[in-house]
C-alpha cells in the first residue's frame, strides 16, 4: 500500500519504519527541515532500540522516503496517518492544534478519496472535529479512522511488530477491510485487531494509560506506608502480583512515572472529566500521588544532607526510564532541580539521554563510575541494564561517603550493606 505518515516523533517514525518493513511504500513528512535532512543523511532524531536498523534498511530499499512536502505525501498515498504531537495545554487538556492544522492542510490538497488516520493521542470528540474540519474545506470524499498507538518507549518497535492489540475506530466496512490488510503482516499468529467506533477508540487509549499509571501510583503510595510500618514493598508486590486477577505488570515501586505519555494523558483525562461534569477522581489521585512520590524521594535526600554544605551527588540516569533518551517530565529532572535549588552540585551519567534544560547547571560525564569521584552519595533514577550489577567495591571506595539512594529498587538491601554501603531504597526496611 501507499502510506503517508505526518510527524517523525516516537509515534510517527516508528509507525513509518514498521509499515515500510511490512512491504508498504511510506512517505514520512515533517515540517522540521533539520529533522528531515538528518533522516535523509541517516541520523535518527530519537534513541529507540531497533529503530535505526529498520529505518536504514527500508530507506535503502526505497520503501521509506522523508520529505517536508506534505503535498507529495497527499498526492501519492491513499492512507494518511497523523502522528504529530499533542502536548498538554496550560489547563491540562491535550493541545490538538497541530492535528487540526495538518488535517486542514490535507483537506485543501486532496483531489481524490483519502483515508485520514489519527495515530496521535487525542481526546474523545477529536474524530468529529477533524471530520467536520475536512468536510468544511473540501467536497472530495474521505473517511476518518481513529487508530491510537500503544507503544512503550524503549520497546516501541517490538510493540508495533508484535502488538497486544490494534484498535481501529471506524464504522465503514470497506475501511475495516483495508486496515486489516495493512496490519496483516503483524497478525500472522492471530488477529488482534479490535474494531469499534472512533469515540470508543479515542477513550480506550486514555483509559489504558491512566489504568497503568494508577497501578504505579498505588504501589508508590503503598511503598510510603510500608516504610513507616516496617513492611517490604518488594514482598508485597510478589504477594499481590501472584494473584491472576492482578498480575505482575506495572507493580514496581520507585521514584514515580514520567515521560511523554502517562503524565500528559492523566492530565487530559482529568480535564475531560471536569469539562463533561463527570470528574475522574481516581485520575486526579494518580496525578497527586505521582508528584508526591517525586517529592518524597527528593526530600529523603535533602533531609539526609540538611546540615551539610558543599554537597555533591553522583547521579545515574536522566531519562524517565531505561532504553530511551526521553527526559520529558523525568523524575530525575524534577529532583535534580530541587537539589540545585538547595545548593547541591550534580555530576550525572546517562547512556543515551541528553537534557538541554540542565545544560550548564550540572556536570555530565561519559562513564558511570566517573560520577562517584568527589561525590557524597550516589543517586539512581533510571533502571538502565548496566546499572543492575555494578561494581559495589568501586562505589564504596570512590564515593567520599559510601551512601547510595536507589530510586528503582535495583538491589538487595542486605547485599549492598554487606559491601559497606549505606543503602536507601523505596518502601523497604
Amino acid at each position: 500500500m501507499k502510506v503517508t505518515v505526518v510527524g517523525v516523533g516516537y509515534v510517527g517514525l516508528v509507525a513509518a519504519g514498521c509499515f515500510a518493513d511490512g512491504g508498504n511504500h511510506v512517505i514520512c513528512v515533517d515540517s522540521n527541515k533539520k529533522k528531515i535532512d538528518n533522516l535523509n543523511n541517516g541520523i535518527i532524531p530519537i534513541y529507540e532500540p531497533g529503530l535505526t536498523e529498520i529505518v536504514t534498511r527500508n530507506k535503502e530499499a526505497g520503501r521509506l522516503v522523508f520529505t517536508t512536502d506534505l503535498k507529495e505525501g497527499v498526492d501519492n498515498s491513499l492512507l494518511i496517518f497523523l502522528g504529530v504531537g499533542t502536548p498538554s495545554a496550560p489547563d491540562g487538556s491535550a493541545d490538538i492544534s497541530a492535528v487540526l492544522q495538518v488535517a486542514g492542510q490535507i483537506a485543501e490538497m486532496m483531489t481524490e478519496y483519502k483515508i485520514i488516520v489519527t495515530k496521535s493521542t487525542v481526546p474523545v470528540g477529536t474524530h468529529k472535529r477533524v471530520s467536520d474540519l475536512i468536510a468544511s474545506k473540501t467536497e472530495v470524499p474521505f473517511d476518518y479512522v481513529s487508530n491510537p498507538e500503544f507503544l512503550k518507549e524503549g520497546s516501541a518497535v517490538e510493540d508495533f511488530m508484535k502488538p497486544d492489540r490494534v484498535i481501529i475506530g471506524t464504522t465503514n466496512p470497506a475501511v475495516m477491510e483495508l486496515m486489516k490488510v495493512l496490519y496483516g503482516p503483524f497478525m500472522r499468529k492471530s488477529s488482534r485487531i479490535l474494531f469499534m467506533d472512533p469515540a470508543s477508540a479515542e477513550m480506550a487509549k486514555y483509559a489504558a494509560n491512566v489504568m497503568l499509571a494508577a497501578r504505579i501510583s498505588f504501589m508508590n503510595e503503598l511503598s510510603a506506608l510500608c516504610e513507616v510500618c516496617g513492611a517490604d514493598i518488594e514482598m508485597v508486590r510478589a504477594g499481590i502480583g501472584s494473584d491472576s486477577r492482578i498480575g505482575n505488570a506495572f507493580l514496581f515501586a520507585g521514584v514515580g512515572f514520567g515521560g511523554s505519555c502517562f503524565p500528559k494523558d492523566v492530565r487530559a483525562l482529568i480535564h475531560l472529566g471536569r469539562q463533561m461534569d463527570r470528574p475522574i477522581t481516581i485520575a486526579e489521585a494518580v496525578q497527586q500521588a505521582n508528584l508526591r512520590q517525586h517529592q518524597r524521594f527528593a526530600d529523603k535526600i535533602l533531609t539526609h544532607f540538611k546540615n551539610r554544605t558543599d554537597v555533591r551527588l553522583g547521579v545515574w540516569g536522566l531519562a524517565f526510564k531505561a532504553r530511551t533518551d526521553d527526559t520529558r517530565e523525568s523524575p530525575a529532572v524534577f529532583c535534580i532541580k530541587q537539589f540545585l535549588d538547595a545548593g547541591i552540585q550534580i555530576t550525572a551519567f546517562d547512556p543515551e539521554a541528553v537534557c538541554p534544560e540542565l545544560d550548564g547547571k550540572i556536570q555530565r560525564v561519559d562513564n558511570a563510575y566517573k560520577v562517584l569521584d568527589g561525590a557524597d552519595a550516589l543517586v539512581i533514577f533510571t533502571d538502565w541494564q548496566e546499572f543492575r550489577t555494578p561494581d559495589f567495591d568501586a562505589i564504596a571506595k570512590r564515593l567520599k561517603q559510601p551512601v547510595l539512594f536507589d530510586g528503582r529498587n535495583l538491589y538487595s538491601p542486605s547485599f549492598v550493606r554487606k559491601q559497606g554501603i549505606e543503602y536507601h531504597s523505596i518502601g523497604r526496611p
